[in-house]
């Protein structure tokens, strides 16, 4: 007979523990009622980058919000992401101000020319309050490539609205920005198949 029972004690035991779940989670809810601007970081020498601010992009086009994306450094392709989100048309302003990466420019001083002309574009979208989200893409390259001072960055993020959220992707992000950052993810790599295995870059994946 207690055999019997055991399944059901279970099942009221695991009712208890999401019920007090429950009401803890109501009550971390109810205390934390602010909004804000965030500033969101994601870099580190993994892949996903860039594909963790695009998701940011869609989830905030979904909601009926503006959104600007400026890359730096990338520009020497279009990829699928921008093509698949032109139909959200004026909602998404797309802006790939670089001419790819730099071992394939060998061009610094035009490099830098062009990630200052990207800089100048981010500052009108950062001071847009229409904009609820700005994406900053391989911003944080251009800053380890000495191509942004980190604390001109710095200085325009504090000039955005303050319902206006802003992303920042690429490896090397500065350790100021990390300080200043509501949000870092650092993505780790643990494999990858160009390196290990030669595949080389493919549509859907890596652009």
């Amino acid at each position: 007979m207690g055999g019997d029972l055991a399944p059901e004690a279970d099942a009221e035991a695991y009712r208890r523990r999401m019920r007090r779940r429950q009401e803890v989670q109501r009550q971390r809810v109810a205390e934390r009622d602010r909004e804000k601007g965030l500033v969101l970081v994601f870099t580190g020498d993994g892949k996903g980058k860039t594909t963790a601010a695009l998701g940011l992009v869609l989830r905030t086009l979904g909601h009926g919000e503006q959104v600007a994306v400026v890359q730096f450094i990338k520009g020497g392709w279009q990829p699928g992401e921008a093509r698949a989100l032109e139909l959200f048309g004026e909602a998404l302003h797309w802006h790939a101000l670089g001419e790819g990466f730099t071992w394939e420019t060998q061009d610094r001083d035009r490099d830098r020319a062009l990630v200052q002309q990207a800089w100048q574009r981010s500052l009108l979208y950062l001071a847009d309050a229409s904009r609820k989200l700005v994406v900053l893409d391989e911003v944080n390259v251009a800053m380890k490539l000495g191509y942004l001072d980190p604390s001109e960055v710095l200085a325009g993020l504090q000039c955005r609205p303050p319902l206006t959220h802003v992303a920042l992707t690429g490896r090397g992000a500065p350790p100021a920005l990390l300080e200043q950052a509501d949000l870092v993810t650092e993505m780790k790599l643990v494999r990858h198949p160009f390196r290990e295995q030669g595949v080389r870059a493919q549509a859907g994946i890596e652009y």
